[in-house]
């Protein structure tokens, strides 16, 4: 069983940090670009632009913490850095996570109130409200998190320190009860909200016979491409924990399979991380400001010339 457990142990350590430096390296480039298109249009912002700012600010702040989880598997889970640094690290990562997912609803819904209710006052709110709006979801999820910080994570298991923030509780407390719950709603309240806003958009664009309207058919492959993204993002970690708890729960004769899937939660991480290099992607879907500066990049280069993206005088679906 040992020998089992520790080849498990060396599977994880060989498998992930080849695929989270490959994803480190995509996302940066792409979030730090994103940071910086989004900065030199600050008088242009719309509420649209204030939450996909958000959204790359938490991406590059997950990104940013990602170095010490690698360098965690590269050591084979075994944590140099400290208890305290362990609790920051995981805190870091989990309201990034949490974060992110926010956001990524918050241009979901904002999309589907652009399109099924265009003359909604919510279409209408400043620069300064949504970014009232912004300061409300990260003060949320930083409130929810704070467990993860109040609680010690770093354990020791066949001498090796493991900083982990989903363990083999016997009893857990209250906070990591918390953060466990916290982890599944944030996936399945929004999973939940982001399939009505994709349906109700591509209901009333059918009703209203606007299937050929540019602004509805961006609407809908935004909101589309959140919803892929999503579910490829975070979807594993999610079933890979619920299958091990459930399988936990059923007792001693499946202890081996809650091991195998335990580890497959372990290397879910790295679905989870890949949205930080991919919701690039939802910006060019989402922002004309950012497509914009793209094909303007293109166009300086003389190979090809690229439209630029018109912003409408109507709030539907318009960015």
């Amino acid at each position: 069983m040992i020998e089992e457990k520790q080849y498990l142990f060396n599977l994880v350590a060989s498998v992930l940090p080849p695929i989270l430096i490959i994803e480190l390296l995509l996302g940066v480039p792409g979030n730090v670009m994103a940071l910086l298109v989004f900065s030199k249009t600050l008088r242009t912002w719309r509420a649209n632009v204030m939450f996909l700012f958000n959204l790359v600010l938490s991406d590059f702040l997950l990104l940013v913490s990602l170095p010490f989880r690698i360098d965690n598997f590269m050591r084979g889970e075994s944590w140099i850095f400290g208890d305290a640094w362990c609790r920051i690290n995981l805190f870091m990562l989990s309201v990034n996570r949490s974060a992110s997912i926010a956001f990524m609803t918050a241009v979901a819904v904002d999309r589907y109130f652009k399109v099924a209710h265009p003359h909604h006052k919510i279409n209408y709110i400043s620069t300064k409200q949504a970014a009232g709006v912004a300061c409300f979801i990260w003060a949320v999820v930083i409130s929810l998190r704070i467990p993860l910080l109040a609680n010690k994570l770093l354990n020791m298991e066949n001498n090796i320190s493991l900083c982990r923030s989903f363990s083999n509780y016997e009893k857990p407390s209250l906070g990591i009860r918390l953060h466990y719950a916290v982890f599944v709603l944030e996936f399945f309240l929004p999973l939940l909200l982001l399939i009505f806003c994709s349906v109700s958009i591509a209901c009333i664009l059918r009703i209203r016979q606007m299937d050929k309207d540019m602004k509805g058919k961006r609407a809908i492959r935004t909101v589309l491409v959140i919803v892929g993204v999503f579910v490829l993002c975070f979807f594993p970690s999610i079933g890979t924990g619920l299958t091990a708890l459930y399988l936990k729960k059923l007792g001693d004769e499946y202890c081996k399979a809650y091991r195998f899937t335990s580890q497959l939660f372990s290397m879910s991480i790295a679905f989870t991380y890949l949205n930080s290099a991919l919701d690039p992607v939802i910006y060019c879907f989402s922002s004309s400001v950012f497509r914009n500066y793209l094909k303007s990049a293109v166009n300086r280069t003389g190979i090809m010339e690229l439209q630029m993206s018109r912003r409408g005088s109507m709030p539907s679906g318009s960015d």
